[in-house]
This record gives structure tokens, sequence and C-alpha cells, in this order.
């Protein structure tokens, strides 16, 4: 008999058939380490894949001996995780160009050419992408780069813990406050030391959900590939599978094996064995919005565009006169009080006090005198707003003091206005709910920032039984398996889509900004001496 437990199968009856279509870390076993060295009596926790913060992972230090090794341990493919990158302490020398020991080689994805395997390399010099490929017979030592970014643990147990090994990594934000259910130290800035525990994913013959046996399961199997039908078994796709098939294949009616966790609406309608109709793909904007608040943790959404809802401007606060600049435009001045006094350490700039408020103008050079020596500085000119005049100064641009903006501006928004007519970021509140969403949790926020716009990827779909209305659900942001259904599409047109806010957690929002917007970087602030 089959039974289940904490959601995995105990148990397979003699002569069971089963397809296994992959293989899953289902937890981390982590041993605690504070001086980077695991020891027979160092302490060894069980963490979740959804346990709470931010890492990075340390450089493995074991050399792969040749790039086939690395291909069958390490992931690589199209995604964005899917690009590891190594170095050879010894030049590799190739037809096109010579390859420099310590270089930081990227490698793309793995294909075949001319009948051999080869992998898509990539190093940069000079700004530019030089790409070459290796053959999977190059031998050799190559070693891990050491890697800057920061992941969720999640993150590292899908792409970043190669096959036979572990994986160091060092915990750069905790993203909560420490209490005694977290089975870390208190104030632990140590590593990790993290041994994956696989889980086997697999169909049954009667089954239509995905079974999960632990790799520990003790029972013995054999394999009946090559003389049994597997075709006979359903075929899971994930959303990202399902992603890429061709515009053509679309709609589709296919039938929910796994659904997806959470109770925000829509997902809590997505049910196992709930049939659905897939009508497209499509890339879509969001705009990613913050809770205002001072104390943690905040709230995040991703906003469609068409949200009806209307919103209300309200005052931003910037740290520095820089910030200032940035925020200024033609279309509207910029009106501020200052919050913190400035003494300004030169006679030909202004010092500010609190309470002081500017009509900000524009930046522009000065000259001052800088240990005996006359110089130019980047400067903001101002207004000051005096009783009945104006006063012209010159503020330093490495001012760090502090700006609340003043609002004139009563007009209530849509949010295409906004994304159209300001730069983001931007300071709003819900002045008219949106009244064609049952609970609009927008509106109970008492203030949000408009980060950024994104593009991210969905599928609309809706229910097969009773299409009514349609939904947009995210492509990698939502866990869940279906298998398509040979069943013909009723309504090829879609009917009305429903608008949905989707709140995302503090890990999500991470992953948002990292990777959605990479090229949208600030620029740099300026020094903070002339």
């Amino acid at each position: 008999s089959i039974y289940e437990m904490f959601g995995n199968e105990c148990c397979l009856s003699t002569g069971e058939v089963i397809k296994v279509i992959g293989f899953k870390i289902n937890k981390l076993v982590a041993s605690i380490s504070e001086n980077n060295e695991v020891s027979r009596c160092s302490t060894k926790v069980e963490l979740p894949l959804n346990f709470p913060g931010l890492y990075k992972v340390v450089a493995d230090k074991t050399p792969y001996v040749s790039i086939e090794e690395i291909t069958r341990k390490v992931f690589i493919g199209p995604t964005r995780f899917g690009h590891p990158c190594f170095y050879s302490p010894e030049d590799i020398k190739l037809s096109s160009l010579t390859i420099k020991h310590g270089e930081q080689i990227t490698f793309n994805s793995v294909e075949e050419i001319n009948g051999t395997m080869t992998v898509n390399c990539g190093v940069v010099r000079n700004n530019q992408c030089h790409s070459f490929t290796l053959p999977l017979s190059q031998e050799g030592k190559f070693y891990e780069c050491e890697d800057d970014q920061i992941y969720t643990l999640k993150e590292i147990a899908e792409w970043k813990i190669s096959k036979c090994r572990n994986r160091t990594v060092k915990l750069s934000s905790t993203l909560h406050t420490w209490d005694s259910s977290n089975p870390l130290p208190e104030n632990f800035d140590g590593c990790l030391v993290l041994t994956p525990v696989y889980e086997v994913q697999a169909v049954m013959k009667f089954r239509k959900d995905i079974v999960r046996i632990l790799s520990d399961l003790d029972i013995e199997v054999k394999d009946i590939t090559d003389c049994y039908d597997i075709n006979s078994f359903l075929q899971p796709l994930s959303l990202e599978d399902v992603f890429e098939r061709t515009s053509k294949e679309f709609p589709m009616v296919a039938e929910i094996m796994e659904r997806p966790p959470g109770n925000q609406k829509p997902y809590n309608l997505l049910y196992t064995g709930k049939e659905i109709v897939i009508y497209k793909k499509f890339q879509a904007t969001r705009v990613l919005a913050s809770e205002i608040r001072s104390d943690f943790p905040k709230r995040h959404f991703l906003i469609p565009m068409s949200y009806k809802g209307k919103f209300k401007r309200r005052p931003r606060e910037f740290p520095t006169a820089y910030d200032l600049e940035i925020a200024r435009t033609e279309k509207e001045q910029l009106h501020v009080v200052a919050t913190k006094a400035f003494d300004s350490p030169h006679e030909e700039l202004f010092s500010v006090s609190v309470g002081d408020q500017f009509l900000v103008q524009q930046s522009q050079t000065s000259e001052v005198l800088y240990e005996g020596r006359k110089k130019l500085i980047d400067v903001l000119a101002c207004e000051q707003i005096l009783r009945d005049t104006y006063k012209k100064v010159l503020i330093p641009m490495y001012m760090e003091g502090g700006f609340v903006e003043v609002i004139h501006d009563k007009k209530q928004y849509q949010l295409s206005e906004i994304c159209k007519e300001f730069c983001l970021p931007f300071n709003v509140k819900v002045s008219v709910r949106d009244l064609s969403i049952e609970e609009d949790v927008l509106a109970a926020v008492p203030g949000l920032k408009f980060e950024e716009e994104i593009t991210d990827s969905y599928l609309l779909i809706s229910s097969a039984n009773s299409p009514v209305e349609c939904w947009e659900i995210p492509v990698y942001r939502l866990n869940m398996s279906v298998h398509l259904l040979s069943k013909y599409v009723q309504t090829v047109v879609p009917p009305v889509t429903k608008t949905t806010v989707e709140e995302i957690s503090e890990e999500q929002y991470y992953m948002v900004r990292r990777y959605e917007n990479q090229t949208l970087h600030p620029p740099p602030r300026p020094p903070k001496k002339p």
C-alpha cells in the first residue's frame, strides 16, 4: 500500500510502476561554521527552503578536472541563474584567442557542433564580450569564481549547489528579527555548510498528482524504461515549461496537478484537479511598490497597469542635495524644506538651517577656496524662500542633510498617468480605491513608494468549466504543475481579465529588483570632499 507523511510517500507496494520525472532538493542540513571550517562536533540544523534570509555563496575551493565534469554537476542554461563562472590557473590556447590564467570564463549554454558536444563561453575584455566554445573533452583545473550576488536559500538550492557537492554560504541579511524559534544562533555572522537532502519526483499510472519520495526511503527498484510504454503516464509541466511552448499552441486546456501555495487570490482558486484554459503567454508591465514606513518589515506589491484606483501625491524625502538634483524636472519646480542643519566649510556656499525652504533650480559649478587654492566643485543652485522675497543660494552637491518635499499638487492620478508624467521613485497614497477588486489591499496602506516599472512573464488563464473571468498568473513566481488535456477550447476569445494586485515577499522583492532591471543603476554620488 501507499501512504503519505508530511507530503512524502513512505511506502510503495511491490510491483508498483513509477515514472521518475526529476530530482529536487527537499531541505538542507546546515553545519554551523564560525571560522569557515566544519568539525565533527559542529552543530547541525535542518533548514527548509523557505527559511528567511539572503546569503552570499562562498567559492568552492575544490577544482573541476574537465569541462565535462562541470556540465555534469553544475546547472548551465538560458535562465538568469544558469551562467556560472570559472577560471583556470593555466592559460588555455584556442584557435581564435588565448584565455589567460585567472581570467573569468562565463559558461552560457551547452550544444552540439559537428557531432562534438561543446560549451558556449565568453570572457569580457575592455567592456567587450568575446565568445568562444570549449569542448567537453577539455581537461585541466577549473575553479569557481567569487560571486558578489546575494541569494535566497531556495535560489541556492535550485541553482548554486553542484551535484555530489556541498555549498558554503555566508548570511548577508536576515530579513527578519531573531526569535527563539530560529535554529541559528542569535547575531550569527559565520558560515553555513549546506548539505542537500533530495526527493525523487515521480508520477504513477492511476494518480493525477506528483508523488514525492525521499531519497533515503529504503526500497529496491528495477529500471524497466526500455520495456514499458512511458507515454501512458501523465506528463507534468511547470509554468516555465508551458511558457516555452510556441504561441501557435495556445489556447490549451490543462488540469492542475500541483496547486500553488498560499491563500492570495486568485491562487486559492487554483486547486489540484481543477481544469483551466491557458489562452496565451505574454510580457506585461507592473509597477513595483513598497509600503512607506520607518520600521520593518515593509509590504511589497506588483501593481498592474489595469489598476483603476486613483492616487494622490505624498511628500518625498531626500537625504542629500544630490538627490534633489536627480528628482528635479523641467515640468514643475521642486519645493523642499530642510530637516537637518548643514554648516558649509566654504564662505562662498550657503549654510542650511532646519526649516529653511528652497526652490531647486539647477546644478552648476562654483569656484571655492580649498586648502589655499581655488577649485571648481559641483553645486546646486536654489532660491531660498524668505518671508516676502527670494534669495539665490548655492548648496554643495555633496551636502548630507535632509529635505522633505512640499506638495502643492492636489490632483488625483491614474497609475498610467503617474508613469507617463513623473520619474520614479514616486510617493503616493490611494485616494480612490479600485472598485472592481473585491478587497483592494492598496487602499489600506497609508503610503506607497512607486519604485520602478518592471516587465515580467505571465500566462492568461480562466476556469475551463465556467470561464467568467481571466487571471494573469506570473510564470517565475508561482510554483504550480499542470498536465495538458486533449480537449477543444470552446471560448477562443478570453473573458474579461480580473485586475490582481500581487503582494510579494521580501525575498521575491529582492529578486525582482536584482534581476528584472539590472541596467537601471543610479549614478554614483559625488565625493564628500571637493
